[in-house]
């Protein structure tokens, strides 16, 4: 049997790659733990954020999760929402510059929030909502770094800072603080329905991206395949 023709080949190789990459691409987007929503005004107040916390493991569940606040840029007032099956415990700590506010002066803020007691299985994710008194507005971003823990004792540091327009390997949950209306109310929180629809359908995002990276290979096979045969066509 003749070797594979070099632009069968070539057109292969381009093809399988191009395929990967897209599979790939959108597998990653669903496996790191987010913040949500993911920007808030500058000093906005009495408003709820969400960490989702995803299971990226087959034979084990989460067991832990350790949410890190920034204190440099401390968030005022935190609350956390009871959590079925969860246990959770909030640490403060002095802040090396206090915090002036229309209450008064704020010299201690929470520095991090620990859950545990439940699990997180495979194919699964958990919700933790965090309401908030006030966001700082001296800065444009918060980066809270996040350890997952897992029943086989692997530990995943959710801890990478963004430097470029590459995502590190495993992002910290980051929320971005705009200009804007400090006092508007925040977006109501979705229903557990809306929830799984909107995760059902970011899944189907995610499958469409990959069925449409193996329909282009293919077709990338098939001109070759043409482009081919058309070149070992007698000339009349």
């Amino acid at each position: 049997m003749s070797a594979a023709h070099p632009a069968l080949r070539r057109a292969a190789t381009v093809t399988a790659g191009a395929a990967a990459t897209v599979l790939l691409t959108a597998g990653a987007a669903f496996a790191h733990v987010t913040v949500h929503p993911d920007s808030y005004a500058k000093g906005a107040t009495d408003g709820v954020l969400t960490f989702r916390v995803p299971n990226e493991e087959d034979n084990a569940t989460t067991t832990k999760v350790e949410v890190f606040l920034p204190t440099d840029h401390p968030v005022l007032g935190v609350l956390v929402h009871p959590q079925d099956g969860w246990s959770a415990k909030v640490t403060t700590t002095k802040l090396k510059t206090p915090v002036k506010t229309d209450d008064g002066t704020i010299t201690e803020a929470a520095s991090e929030i620990t859950f545990t007691g439940g699990k997180i299985g495979a194919g699964q994710y958990e919700d933790f909502n965090v309401a908030f008194g006030q966001l700082p507005d001296d800065t444009g971003q918060l980066a809270f770094k996040t350890l997952q823990t897992y029943s086989d004792g692997k530990i995943v540091r959710w801890i990478e800072e963004p430097t470029g327009a590459d995502e590190p390997e495993n992002p910290a949950p980051v929320l971005k603080l705009t200009a804007g209306d400090a006092s508007a109310a925040p977006a109501p929180a979705k229903s557990a329905a809306a929830t799984a629809q909107a995760s059902g359908s970011s899944d189907s995002t995610a499958r469409g991206l990959g069925i449409a990276g193996l329909v282009v290979g293919v077709l990338g096979l098939a001109a070759a395949a043409f482009a081919l045969v058309r070149s070992r066509k007698p000339q009349s």
